[in-house]
């Protein structure tokens, strides 16, 4: 059971890298400009980085290879992720607080996990 437990945990991880990292590739504009929006610095660089870390390492820990660093490497990106896209002690136009702190503490929770 326990294993069967860990198996399905580390799957959903991977699926919520996963799309959301093929999702970025049809909206490949609209992430750039809420990247910008944000002030992350090398958007042309960093999100491509991004995208191909998601995608792939995200298939990487579904199909149960390479575990442990691609769950570090994710944990990395997803603090990083948090602190420059969720910044919710700044204000931006059109965002949300409220939605920045529900996404921000989510990824501490998905950080979290990436850790076990």
């Amino acid at each position: 059971m326990e294993k069967t437990c860990i198996t399905v945990g580390r799957v959903l991880l991977g699926i919520y890298f996963l799309l959301p990292g093929i999702s970025k590739i049809p909206a490949y504009a609209g992430t750039a400009e809420y990247m910008l929006l944000h002030n992350i610095p090398l958007v042309s660089i960093l999100l491509p980085i991004t995208i191909v870390l998601q995608v792939g390492l995200g298939a990487m820990l579904i199909i149960g290879y390479r575990i442990k660093e691609s769950a570090l490497i994710l944990a990395a990106l997803t603090i990083f992720i948090n602190i420059g896209m969720h910044d919710f002690w700044n204000e931006y136009p059109n965002t949300d607080a409220g939605h920045e702190i529900q996404n921000f503490v989510k990824n501490l929770a998905i950080f979290a996990g990436l850790l076990v």
